[in-house]
């Protein structure tokens, strides 16, 4: 029988700190610090899952706070479903099979995500990721996602025509509407 000392041992905790002090990000969280328990991973398999997903959705100002909900995610699957465990399990064993996958390079990193991108492992990741870091108030802070705009009466009259990131277009490409 294990003992809960066991379970925590092979248990890990993913932490980090939020490194962009004046981010969006930092002013919603309590401290700069961050954590999340996990109940299936182990450190080196949380951390190569959070790097794993940096690369498949890659963003080099977001917080490693956002991806770690993907981690987080790809945990709690694990624990509930064994088949899910055994995937994610050998797929961080098979990133690692050539030695220590972390101190790679960026390059070699990225050369080994393009060689199991589309297997099975690569996917599972990457559909947990595309819910799971885009789809939280973290995330929405950073990419200026004022989120649903229903509640507060639509986007007519509140972003509609806000956007500056864009050139403004010829005056040919938005007629005046026609007056009756």
């Amino acid at each position: 029988m294990a003992t809960r000392r066991d379970f925590l041992r092979a248990s890990g905790t993913l932490s980090g700190v939020l490194w962009l002090s004046s981010s969006a990000i930092s002013s919603l969280a309590p401290s700069r610090s961050w954590a999340l328990e996990l109940g299936v991973f182990n450190d080196l398999q949380s951390r190569t899952l959070l790097q794993l997903t940096r690369h498949i959705f890659p963003h080099d100002t977001l917080d490693d706070a956002v991806y770690a909900f993907v981690v987080k995610d790809l945990d709690t699957a694990s624990a509930g479903d064994q088949a899910v465990a055994k995937l994610l399990s050998d797929g961080v064993t098979e990133l690692h099979s050539g030695g220590d996958w972390l101190t790679l390079s960026t390059a070699q990193q990225f050369a080994s995500v393009e060689k199991i991108a589309g297997g099975a492992f690569f996917e599972k990741i990457r559909s947990t990721a595309v819910v799971s870091l885009y789809n939280n108030e973290l995330a929405f802070a950073h990419f200026g996602y004022e989120g649903s705009s229903f509640e507060k009466g639509g986007y007519l009259n509140r972003g509609f025509n806000d956007i500056t990131w864009l050139p403004d277009p010829p005056p040919e490409a938005s007629p005046s509407p026609e007056l009756n």
